[in-house]
């Protein structure tokens, strides 16, 4: 072979070598992320239909069910104390606050506001900050169920439903909530008057019971005019220093 052949040669090769490589670089690349989240984030809001700032909120973590369904719990509290202002939101009551007031105890907060997000016992801030609604969740998600609820649900006759429940950990409290899924209000006076509300997973009754290794019953009652198809159980434990180890979430049998 001369030494102008063999130039030819090597030249063609090259040309042929940078050809491939550029096309290769134009290839699309997929990654695929099989990651699962073990972790769950348990989102108490605190929330009223008499207070201007609220509807924000109320979106906001609408949005966060719909962006991790299978580890975000969503649980909607309607404080009682914004009744005064003109409009009384029939999702109130006073155990609601109660139950806010008891966070504000364990946070050291002088006063109680809305709307408040508590994301699983530990961290609390304004409902409507959606960047720390994804940061925080995003935190959590990572961190496994230390606990564990074995829980069962019926309704009979569509009236009264029945809730069993034990746990693996008895150091703390089970917190048992009945939801209504989803609901709008047209409300007609106060800081929200003439606009439509939309709400999801409203607390309609709330138990506290003691967390026990041995299975034991709680019964709850369904208010006129709510289908029992647009309810839920959910139920959360929770330690002696407040964090939420565990979370169950369940569908009511009909029987």
């Amino acid at each position: 072979m001369n030494k102008k052949y063999f130039l030819l040669v090597l030249l063609a090769s090259a040309s042929l070598l940078s050809s491939f490589c550029t096309n290769n670089k134009t290839l699309p690349i997929t990654t695929v992320n099989t990651k699962v989240e073990s972790g769950f984030a348990v989102v108490e809001l605190f929330t009223s239909e008499g207070c201007s700032s609220c509807p924000a909120a109320d979106r906001a973590v609408e949005e966060l069910q719909k962006q991790y369904p299978g580890n975000v719990y969503v649980i909607a509290f309607h404080v009682d104390y914004w009744n005064r202002l003109g409009w009384t939101d029939e999702f109130s009551k006073r155990e609601y606050t109660t139950r806010q007031n008891e966070y504000a105890a364990r946070f050291k907060s002088e006063s109680v506001y809305t709307p408040q997000v508590v994301i699983n016992g530990q961290y609390e801030f304004v409902g409507s900050d959606k960047a720390q609604l994804q940061s925080v969740t995003a935190a959590e998600l990572k961190k496994p169920l230390s606990a564990e609820i074995e829980l069962t649900a019926q309704a009979k006759d569509n009236k009264t439903i029945s809730v069993e429940y034990k746990t693996n950990a008895v150091d703390g409290e089970l917190h048992i909530a009945l939801t209504q899924n989803e609901a709008t209000t047209d409300v007609k006076r106060g800081e929200n008057g003439g606009h439509k509300l939309h709400h999801i997973n409203i607390v309609l009754d709330y138990k506290t019971v003691a967390a026990s290794s041995a299975m034991e019953k709680v019964e709850f009652k369904l208010s006129p005019g709510v289908a029992l198809s647009n309810t839920k159980i959910i139920a959360y434990l929770q330690n002696k220093e407040g964090r939420i180890t565990a979370v169950k979430r369940l569908n009511i049998a009909g029987i």
